[in-house]
């Protein structure tokens, strides 16, 4: 063999190597290049100190209205709060607050997912009212899922919707429309200097931004990390069988920003460092009325937990369910020092603070027990995708330990904050919700008999009088509770109560009459068993539902 074959036949050999090693290797190197390629694209400067605007230097004379906090977190399930009795760990401070007002034991999302369930707090509206029904996809997001999640280990596949795809607008377009009114815009006029700190998933470009949305002030979540991914204070748990998860491990980065500015660096663990922000901006505004919306990021993966709050945690033996209680635990902290600011600035007794949850808890993370005792995940209509808590304090006007079982719904949060703050309502509008604080201080008793719709794509739920009724394309099924005796839905009564379906469905369909098509398309259906999680292997005989998104 002459020596330019050897060399040929060399280089042939080592180029069907390196194609063997991408193949093989192929899902590592699109994560790293979808890193390179978000590290790129924005930079992150050093912290920088936030200067919050000042309010007067006296409060002026007279009564003046209460001061709103509205605490929102991300993703956490309904047993994670001790005061159900379940939980992880203890929740003292969430639990004090819950105990200081009105708890709505029987609350529920706007949705299943998080976007327009924080698009129907912030206007009253039904998401498929607004056309906000669907959670923007960021870019590349489904491509990757798509390879990582379709590789032929799972009995469910995810669906794509290639055309939807490359039909759907921008990613930067998809948002709350600017002609939308939200709680921020309602309260302005009524004198009110609105904060928004964290998560706001409304949209990213001018037009949908909170600056634009009736805030004054925003300390933005921008990406996604707690903190760096090798800080030495960070604790990781990453999730090897969840591929939303290793795209968010690839894409994200740890930054903020202030009224839309450059993005920079938070200052510690990104709960605390809200944390810190929502205390600075309370003392700044405590002689003027103020809305503060602290959506927290937490508990939402990725799971990554401050070295100090794990290692608090030394009894839990399980990594993973170690650094989500760590999370828990700065959340609960939050409440705590807020609720302390608060006192500290003499506001205590003129503040309505309100807690919630977007969504219930995902079962993606495969943490079994979160929800409990409902069945189902956040991205299902079963109970434990969408009860969610809901807690209202109010000193002197709610009375403590008082408890609500009426169902009410995030919706209901809008037109209740404008009236007790007394803003005016728009009425050029249907606003979906109703004022609660009736029922929060016991002047009222009974919630009116309405019915609570829900709507994603081909699938939709509603609950009225103690029934709950589901149904969906895929699968092709129908779901009908009697919740009044059956809260955990163990017992499907569709097939024995064709009747009550029709009933209920009808209600569904002269709802839907008055709706309108989505802002855009959903790009992907994923698949979520509704009793096991993500980690375990679903099997035939497993219920499930395909949530499009």
């Amino acid at each position: 063999m002459k020596k330019w074959q050897i060399y040929s036949l060399a280089a042939a050999i080592v180029l069907a190597a390196l194609a063997g090693a991408a193949y093989t290797f192929r899902k590592e190197l699109i994560l790293y290049a979808v890193a390179t390629r978000a590290r790129d694209a924005t930079p992150v400067a050093p912290n920088r100190e936030i200067l919050w605007q000042q309010g007067p230097a006296e409060a002026a004379e007279g009564q003046r209205p209460p001061n709103i906090v509205l605490i929102l977190a991300d993703d956490l399930g309904f047993n994670d709060i001790s005061l159900y009795g379940g939980g992880i760990i203890e929740t003292p401070h969430i639990d004090a607050l819950a105990r200081s007002g009105a708890n709505f034991s029987t609350a529920y999302a706007g949705t299943a997912a998080c976007a327009p369930s924080r698009a129907m707090i912030m206007t009253g509206r039904y998401g498929t009212r607004t056309g906000f029904e669907f959670t923007p996809t960021p870019p590349g997001m489904t491509r990757i899922v798509d390879m990582f999640y379709n590789d032929g280990t799972r009995f469910h596949e995810l669906l794509i919707d290639r055309e939807a795809a490359a039909n759907a607008p921008p990613f930067r377009e998809q948002g709350l429309p600017g002609e939308e009114i939200t709680l921020a815009e309602v309260l302005k006029p009524a004198g009110y200097h609105n904060i928004h700190i964290g998560k706001w998933h409304l949209g990213n470009s001018e037009e949908f931004l909170p600056n634009a949305q009736g805030f004054d002030e925003s300390v933005m979540l921008e990406s996604g990390l707690f903190l760096p991914e090798d800080h030495p204070d960070a604790v990781n748990a990453k999730l090897p069988f969840d591929p939303i998860d290793q795209f968010l491990w690839a894409r994200m980065q740890y930054a903020t920003s202030y009224n839309a500015g450059e993005w920079f660096e938070p200052k510690g663990y990104l709960t605390d460092f809200y944390t810190d922000e929502a205390v600075k901006a309370i003392e700044a505004n405590r002689n003027r009325p103020f809305f503060l919306y602290l959506a927290h990021w937490a508990v939402h993966t990725p799971l990554q937990a401050s070295r100090a709050d794990y290692d608090a945690l030394s009894h839990i033996e399980n990594h993973r369910e170690r650094v989500y209680a760590a999370m828990i635990r700065s959340l609960d902290r939050s409440v705590g020092r807020v609720m302390e600011a608060l006192k500290e600035n003499g506001l205590d007794d003129n503040t309505i603070v309100i807690f919630s949850s977007d969504n219930g808890g995902p079962g993606y993370i495969g943490l079994p027990d979160i929800n409990k005792p409902f069945r189902g995940w956040k991205l299902t209509y079963f109970e434990g995708g969408i009860r969610v808590p809901l807690f209202i304090h109010w000193p002197g006007r709610i009375e403590e330990g008082a408890e609500r079982d009426m169902p009410v719904a995030h919706l209901d949060l809008f037109p209740t904050i404008a009236a007790a703050a007394g803003a005016a309502l728009p009425n050029d509008r249907v606003i979906d919700g109703i004022d609660i604080m009736p029922l929060a201080r016991g002047t009222e008793t009974e919630a009116p008999g309405r019915a609570i719709f829900w709507r994603d794509g081909h699938y939709h739920a509603m609950r009225k009088d103690g029934w709950k009724l589901q149904f969906a394309e895929r699968p092709n099924k129908v779901w009908l509770y009697n919740l009044s005796e059956d809260p955990t839905e163990q017992n499907n009564l569709a097939d024995e109560m064709p009747e009550k379906v029709a009933e209920l469905r009808a209600l569904i369909d002269a709802h839907n009459a008055t709706q309108r098509d989505p802002l855009f398309p959903a790009v992907a259906e994923m698949p979520v068993t509704i009793d096991k999680t993500l980690e375990e292997e679903a099997t035939e005989e497993d219920e499930y539902i395909y949530w499009p998104g």
